[in-house]
């Protein structure tokens, strides 16, 4: 069976997931979140990608990325793996492969859904239940963009910048995002279009990156869920008031 083709664009939002092989467990202590970040740091330096969220969970990983180019998110996931999996072999005597498969990913619409991701990433530790709240689990980007902990992975998208005109303005209000469940429907998109690879976002989303790709796309579903992404305006353009 041939491979999904990924669709990366320059300048468009990607969300990428890569989970561990059997859906088994990839962070074993500390220093592995801690290596595995630090990684991070220098494969989106090294390959132009500016990273908005993340979220490590114990068997899985989450980043929200935007790359300068058509290949860094690859070589930003390939710098990734060349990097933490001979560690985690050499830590823990193991051998063979870490990952289950390719990382998946989708392109994402912003003003539509990219505020919508960010929280699906960090609230990824809520719905697993591992924490009450997002800014009590240490490996995820919330604090950093929550409430300016010091974060040096981290680059803020414009899209949270126009959360307000000053920090402490757009920290508040992406605070408030939290404050309201994210819509199931939104949810299921989010996971439907790393699913299928397709990218995330309303029919002139899709034109334009055939535009650019030159070639048809697809969609997982079409449409915007309206309620959600009305929510998070509302919020955004209150705070900018």
């Amino acid at each position: 069976m041939p491979r999904k083709p990924r669709f990366f664009v320059a300048d468009i939002p990607t969300h990428v997931v890569q989970r561990g092989n059997n859906r088994q467990a990839i962070f074993f202590t500390d220093n592995d979140y801690r290596a595995y970040l630090g990684w991070v740091a220098e494969a989106a330096k090294r390959w132009n990608c500016a990273v908005h969220a993340y979220v490590l969970m114990t068997n899985h990983v989450h980043l929200l990325v935007t790359p300068q180019d058509r290949e860094g998110v690859s070589r930003m996931m390939q710098y990734l793996g060349r990097r933490y999996v001979p560690y985690v072999n050499h830590e823990y005597g193991r051998t063979g492969t870490l990952w289950e498969g390719r990382f998946k990913s989708s392109l994402i619409q912003a003003r539509s859904y990219l505020l919508a991701c960010y929280r699906y990433i960090e609230l990824n530790p809520v719905r697993d239940g591992m924490v009450e709240e997002p800014v009590d689990y240490t490996w995820s980007s919330y604090r950093g963009n929550a409430i300016g902990e010091e974060d040096p992975i981290l680059s803020a998208h414009a899209d949270y910048l126009a959360l307000g005109r000053s920090d402490s303005d757009r920290r508040s209000a992406y605070r408030a995002l939290f404050e309201s469940h994210l819509d199931q429907s939104t949810i299921t998109q989010l996971r439907e279009s790393l699913q299928t690879g397709t990218p995330l976002g309303n029919d002139r989303f899709r034109a334009q990156i055939e535009q650019a790709l030159g070639r048809a796309v697809g969609f997982s579903r079409r449409g915007r869920p309206k309620k959600q992404i009305e929510a998070d305006s509302s919020i955004s353009e209150r705070a900018v008031k």
